[in-house]
This record gives structure tokens, sequence and C-alpha cells, in this order.
């Protein structure tokens, strides 16, 4: 089936209008923006399905963000109400808590706390503003496992779950988004590689192969599947021991 972006668009809008009803009446979108395509073009969902008065832009550099200006260019671009909050001074105090514990601050972890820190910022800005909080990630990042668990992986919502990277940029210029965030080249701002860079291929590989199964690169497939397979706990809800004594059931 050919992906049909406006009827796409339209739908979307109506979900998000639907799921704001039911689970945050009259409650504020609040959303990381980071200035690149995801965060973009959630925050223009949100717009289109909420008004621009009822979404909140949260920037979060660590320290100088060198393209903070993109970050800008969203939330002057939709219009909406936006907060700076710089987690330099939350993360280094993490990491220096951690260093004079006498804690070997491992690599994975530097790159991962920065991510934590800013969704534990956004639930307490949500919390103090009526809020939800919106995730950002794509289908084609969670596939693979690209996102750091209780950091950019959750949220209260997650409007583009199930949409391809490349889906998410035909969005973007469906939602009248400037060309320059949506196919701005994808990073994870953490450790100054492209998405692609660290992924080890393109992700119009990935879209295709999950869209289509077609893969020319075997040697491609297996890592895509590799990453896939040890990463899909991070989108399930976490396991809980079941003790076969009686409990009321979901709907009761």
């Amino acid at each position: 089936m050919a992906f049909d972006v406006e009827q796409t668009k339209q739908d979307l809008i109506a979900w998000l209008q639907d799921w704001f009803e039911k689970n945050g009446k009259g409650c504020n979108a609040v959303i990381g923006i980071s200035g690149g395509k995801d965060s973009s073009v959630t925050a223009a969902l949100c717009v289109a399905a909420l008004g621009k008065d009822r979404v909140i832009g949260v920037l979060m550099p660590n320290g100088v963000q060198a393209d903070i200006d993109d970050a800008k260019h969203v939330v002057a671009h939709l219009g909406i109400k936006h907060f700076i909050v710089n987690i330099k001074d939350a993360y280094e105090g993490a990491v220096n808590a951690l260093f004079f514990s006498g804690i070997q601050f491992s690599e994975q972890a530097r790159v991962n706390l920065p991510p934590r820190i800013r969704m534990s910022t956004l639930y307490a800005i949500s919390q103090s503003m009526n809020g939800r909080v919106i995730n950002t990630c794509n289908l084609s990042e969670d596939w693979v496992g690209y996102s750091t668990r209780y950091g950019d992986s959750v949220g209260d919502v997650c409007p583009l779950g199930k949409l391809t990277v490349t889906e998410v940029k035909e969005l973007g210029t469906a939602l009248g988004l400037p060309d320059s965030l949506v196919h701005k080249v994808p990073s994870d701002g953490l450790c100054g590689k492209t998405d692609e860079d660290n992924l080890g291929f393109t992700y119009a590989v990935l879209d295709r192969y999950i869209r289509t199964g077609e893969i020319d690169d075997p040697e491609t497939k297996k890592k895509i599947d590799y990453k896939h397979r040890i990463n899909k706990f991070k989108l399930e809800l976490m396991q809980t021991y079941k003790t076969g004594l009686p409990e009321l059931a979901d709907d009761e």
C-alpha cells in the first residue's frame, strides 16, 4: 500500500485530538525541541491538532548546542511558547556525584545520561504546566533500538511511532515545515556522529526493508535483524512476575 501523506496527516491530527480528549482534556502538549525533523514534525502535528496556544516547546542544550538555532527556528516558525533549560549543571552534577562515589563512568552511560535528564525535565515542566509529554521517536529508530530507554524512548503519547524516517519527512513537508528542518541530516546530538554513521546503514535502506522486506546486502540485513531483536525490550512494558493469584481484569 502506497503512503498517502495527506490522509495520514488528517488521521494523525484527529487521533491526537481524540487522545487528548480522553487522556488530557484541556492539557498542553509538552515537546522537547532538538531542531531535528522528528521534534519539528511532532510539534507541527500538535499545533494542527490543538492550536499553538496549547503546545509548549522545550529546548534543552547541554552546555553549548551547535545547532540550537534550528530549534529556535522551529518554535518561531510554529509560533509556540518555549523555554530554554540548559541541563549542563544537572549533567555535570550527576557525573561528579558518580565520580566521587567511586563509579567508573562508562562511555555508554555518558552518552545516555543527557537524554534521561532531558526526559525528567520534560516531565517536571509537564506536571508544572498542565501538560502531557509527547514522544518524538519514529518507527525506523525504534526498529533498531536507536533511542535511550527512559530517555527519548518514552512519553505519554507517540504520534510518529509507526512512521518511517522517509514518511516523517513527507509528513513534515505536508505540514508546511521548512526544508532545512525536514531534510536536516539526522544526528543524535550526543556523540558528534550522524545517525547513519552510528547505525552503519542508511535510513533509506532500513525503511525499504521495514515496509517491503526487501534488502540487497545480506550483511546489512543481518545487522538490522540483530539490532531489532536485541532492542525489542525497549518498546515493551516492564516484565513482572506473575503469582497465579486472582486479580481484577483490566476492564473491571
